[in-house]
């Protein structure tokens, strides 16, 4: 069995453990905050980040398992530098066409479905049930949160958020460090470092 080197042991980092797991990894978890009895799912806890950096013999791969898109490429590029492979996790129930391209480091959470053509970038999340429909593209460290679709054709830039239950209507581009609402109808392109909040979406900021 391959062994994966887990930075992150909340809630997110757990998730993945499961879905790595399911993808047939030994889950170690590293975390810089010694995790809480039980926060490990019963699985390894071996130390800290610069610990991991010091251990790349001893682990097939790999993977930061944290939500905060700015944090997880900072920690996901440092696992490159260090001569780590990243892996891309698919949980068997995602439905992802043998046409889309998945980048290292990302992760499709249970029930996403990611459509022909789409092209997910390195360290991205596409969370519980979200959809990405087909020729999307996301760049690095994007996350599409639970319950988010894209329609076909959304390009959306570097390290943007959209949150939970949010929609994007076809051919729209989201510029980077954008963050899109939970639940906002998105319906015209989002500028760099927007945030956009409503039906339809208005920026805020």
């Amino acid at each position: 069995m391959k062994r994966l080197a887990i930075f992150g042991a909340s809630g997110h980092g757990r998730v993945v453990a499961d879905i790595a797991e399911c993808c047939g990894w030994e889950v170690f978890f590293f975390d810089d905050a010694e995790p809480m009895d039980g926060a490990t799912l019963g699985l390894p806890y071996c130390g800290t980040f610069e610990t991991l950096l010091e251990r790349k013999g001893d682990f097939g791969g790999a993977f930061v398992g944290i939500g905060n898109n700015d944090i997880r490429m900072t920690k996901c590029k440092a696992l490159l530098d260090a001569g780590y492979f990243l892996p891309s996790l698919l949980h068997p129930s995602a439905t992802v066409s043998r046409y889309a391209q998945i980048a290292e480091g990302a992760v499709i959470m249970p029930g996403a479905v990611v459509n022909a053509g789409a092209r997910i970038g390195f360290a991205c999340i596409v969370n519980t049930a979200a959809s990405v429909d087909h020729d999307c593209v996301l760049d690095a460290g994007v996350h599409i949160s639970p319950g988010a679709h894209l329609a076909g054709q959304v390009v959306v830039g570097t390290c943007s958020w959209i949150g939970i239950g949010a929609i994007v209507r076809q051919r729209i581009s989201i510029g980077s460090h954008a963050m899109i609402a939970a639940g906002a109808v998105v319906v015209k392109d989002v500028q760099d470092a927007a945030t956009v909040i409503g039906v339809p979406a208005t920026q805020v900021r």
